[in-house]
Parts: C-alpha cells; structure tokens; sequence
C-alpha cells in the first residue's frame, strides 16, 4: 500500500493487521522508504507482525500507544536493528549494515544522553565531522542557524531547557543536510514557541523534497504537519492514509455532530426521524449530540429540516473529525 497521500486509506483492525494492496507504477517509484512484510520478536515476544508500507517525500506520522512497536519499527527503518522475518530498503537499498546509505539518512532517537560539559556549536560541529561533512564549519552555523539556537551556541548543554536540547539535537541531525529524516519523539520538552517554529521547519524541509518520518505522543502536532499517518497497534499496522480518509472509512462508528439551536429539544424530536441519523441525545447545557453515519447527508438535510420547523440553527460542528479521535477508535478497537 502506499502512503504518499494519494492513495485510498487502508484500514485493519489490530488482532489482524492490514493486507497489502498491489502497488502501482507510480507508488512503487515514489517510494523512498519500503517495509516489507517486516516483523520483529524477542524471544517469545512479538514487537512488530507483517508490517508492510512504503513511505514516499513530504512528512508522515507514525502513531501508535505505548509498547505498540513504534520505536523498534523505527530502529529497523534505519538499519540499527536485525529485522525477524521481511525486508526494509530506502532508495532502493538494504538499511542493515550499510554506510554509504547512512549518509543520506538523519536519525534522532527519543532517547540519546549528550555531554553537559559540551557547547552546543562544538556537539553539531562534532557531528558533522562525524558525518564527514566536506565543510563542517559552514554546516555548523547553518543547521544552528536553522534550529534558531545561534544565541545560545557557545553556552554548554548541560544550561539548556530540555527543549533547548531537543532542537540542538535537531542541528545535529540536519548538519550533513540528509535526504531522508527519522525523528523519534523530537518535540518532547518544546515550548509551544519552539513548537510553532518546529513545524514550519519541518515543512519547508518537506517542500525541498526531503522524506521525514516523525513519531509523536502529541496528536495535534501530528495532525498540522504530517500529509499521512501509519497507525501501529499491538506490532501490527492499524491504518495508514491521510487521517481524514481514515475516519471516513471506519464505516461501523458514527459521527458525533455536536448541534445548538434555540428549540433543541423540538428538533431533536424532528432529527432523530431522518435516515441520515442513528440517534440523538440532549446535553444538559441543550445541545444536541446527532449519531451519524451519513454525515453528507446530514449536511444537507439538517438546515432544510431546521428551516421547516422554524427553528435557528446556532451552530453544528463535528466532535471526532479529527486524529485524536480517529487514534482513540482503532486503539480501542
């Protein structure tokens, strides 16, 4: 299945996975990254089960609750950890035990100590000289520069706020200028400042052509830069798709459309005998809680039937369109 954000949404359910589509010309050939088939077990513990996506430029979401085989999915994406069984390639190439590919890769892990005692001008420097940048002083000041810590470069990382670290890191990743981008849980401890600036970062460096993959607890974040999700539950990938398109095709939930009007309790009487409502439901601050799984036809209908009756619509806004609420029924599934 592709997941450029193109294709039609695939949706599975966690006890069995998603089967993989065919692949047509055009996905196969934008696809940077390909997981095949892919799972990983310790022992007698299955961390990832018959995962397979491929994953094309501009920025995708991986999601997925704790424990649900996020991190060693990522570990194997990037060549640090032996797949079980399946295979990974990015451009084309096995990731395991390949340098030259390394160098067209920028990794940051959720969980990586750095030195306090080091500035921060001097750790990005290190790294690009690890990296074996032809000009590591120029690449310094300019991943610095594009994490917005020029300030702070000559203080040492043990004075930084953990979101200080976290964009630092950042630099650090971006110093050899990769292609592709692997970031595990990169705004945790940014200000909502640093966050703003976070993503516009990582949709310019999306709009150069680059391909990032970005896990992420925090859904909202998620929801504003990432043109696709890949949703990992219990080793096994839920769905994958435009979130949107998601939610639309988990056809057994309705959607809970939140109504104000000034005579709720009328209309509730009047809604719940449309065909494009399952129920209806009165709050006590009087606002209805319309059941639907034909919301385009609740669209239409509801304000022609409001105007029927003579009552005022004040105002109709869906309660689960959004990532949160798509994450929370396949988790839950």
């Amino acid at each position: 299945m592709s997941t450029n954000g193109s294709a039609a949404p695939a949706v599975g359910t966690p006890a069995t996975g998603v089967a993989p589509s065919a692949l047509s010309a055009n996905a196969a050939a934008s696809a940077v990254i390909r997981v095949e088939h892919v799972s990983r077990w310790f022992g007698s513990v299955v961390a990832v089960s018959d995962v397979t996506f491929d994953i094309g430029p501009g920025i995708t979401g991986l999601l997925g609750p704790n424990g649900a085989g996020k991190t060693t999915l990522l570990r194997m994406m990037t060549g640090l950890a032996e797949v079980s069984d399946g295979t990974v390639t990015m451009f084309g190439e096995p990731v395991r035990d390949n340098p030259p590919l390394y160098r067209r890769v920028g990794v940051m892990s959720e969980h990586e100590a750095v030195y306090p005692f080091l500035k921060g001008r001097d750790f990005v420097r290190m790294m690009a000289r690890l990296r074996g940048v032809e000009d590591p002083e120029a690449a310094t000041e300019k991943a610095i520069g594009l994490v917005d810590l020029a300030a702070a470069a000559e203080l040492p990382m043990g004075t930084y706020s953990r979101g200080m670290r976290q964009r630092m890191r950042l630099a650090g990743t971006l110093v050899h200028d990769p292609e592709v981008l692997i970031l595990d849980e990169p705004l945790n401890g940014a200000d909502p400042r640093q966050r703003v600036h976070f993503q516009a970062l990582l949709k310019r460096l999306a709009g150069e052509g680059r391909t990032i993959v970005l896990s992420s607890h925090i859904l909202e974040e998620v929801e504003r830069i990432a043109q696709t999700v890949l949703l990992i539950v219990n080793g096994k990938l839920a769905a994958s798709g435009g979130f949107r398109a998601i939610r639309a095709a988990l056809d057994k939930r309705p959607y809970h459309v939140r109504v104000m009007a000034d005579r709720p309790r009328e209309l509730a009487a009047a809604v719940v005998r449309l065909d494009s409502v399952d129920a209806v439901n009165v709050d006590p601050d009087g606002a209805l809680i319309v059941l639907s799984r034909k919301v385009r036809e609740l669209q239409v209908e509801l304000p022609r039937l409001a105007k029927e009756e003579g009552i005022s619509l004040r105002r109709v806004e869906p309660l689960d369109d959004s990532l949160e609420s798509v994450f929370g029924y396949l988790v839950e599934r």
